[in-house]
């Protein structure tokens, strides 16, 4: 059964709290598909090209049909004109998403959560705040868990305690509320507040 490391208010380990044992049954291909379609969903669509009906100009028929020994053409626009339309280019009309029922959603953050929690990565902490508002002591506290990128994850959040982690170039503070399988899963190591931690638990 994978295990969280608990740790104390300086960072210091404390025991290990485990992750339910029904985590190890879910199938790894939940999170591929949760995170297929995240990123799908996040996708800009701004590639955008004219076609001929779109490109202005081309009113009036550029030559002659007969007689001048050149190819019969119609418009300017045409795709075989330097400055016609685009064939077959991508428009911004394009829809990238891709739905996720919740069920899976759901499977694919304790799949990811279960993953950290193998290896060793994942650390419940009675607190994160820090009450002096320094990114010096934030980066303390952080640099204790040995990871060059961090994702901690609280409930609720003070401003001094939100200046403090803002500038870390190594570390990023999010609320439980935005919590996914796919944030879970790009960050190396995972700091969660035990009520987080407790609360996902519950919910299994």
């Amino acid at each position: 059964m994978a295990e969280a490391i608990v740790l104390n208010e300086k960072f210091e380990n404390s025991g290990k709290a485990e992750v339910p044992a029904k985590y190890e049954e879910i199938n790894s291909h939940n999170l591929y598909l949760f995170n297929k379609a995240y990123l799908a969903n996040a996708r800009a669509a701004s590639a955008h090209t004219k076609n001929r009906s779109a490109v202005a100009g081309g009113g009036k028929k550029p030559w002659s049909q007969k007689g001048g020994g050149r190819a019969r053409a119609g418009s300017i626009t045409s795709p075989v004109f330097v400055g016609g339309g685009r064939a077959f280019g991508p428009t911004n009309e394009r829809n990238y998403t891709q739905k996720v029922n919740k069920k899976q959603k759901t499977l694919a953050l304790q799949f990811a959560l279960n993953e950290k929690a193998k290896a060793e990565a994942l650390f419940v902490v009675p607190s994160v705040a820090i009450e002096s508002g320094k990114t010096k002591d934030a980066a303390a506290l952080v640099n204790k868990v040995g990871s060059r990128d961090v994702l901690v994850v609280v409930d609720t959040l003070d401003e001094k305690t939100y200046l403090a982690y803002r500038n870390l170039p190594n570390a990023a503070l999010i609320f439980a509320s935005e919590l996914n399988a796919y944030v879970l899963s790009v960050y190396r190591t995972v700091i969660m507040k035990q009520e987080v931690f407790d609360q996902i638990v519950k919910e299994a």
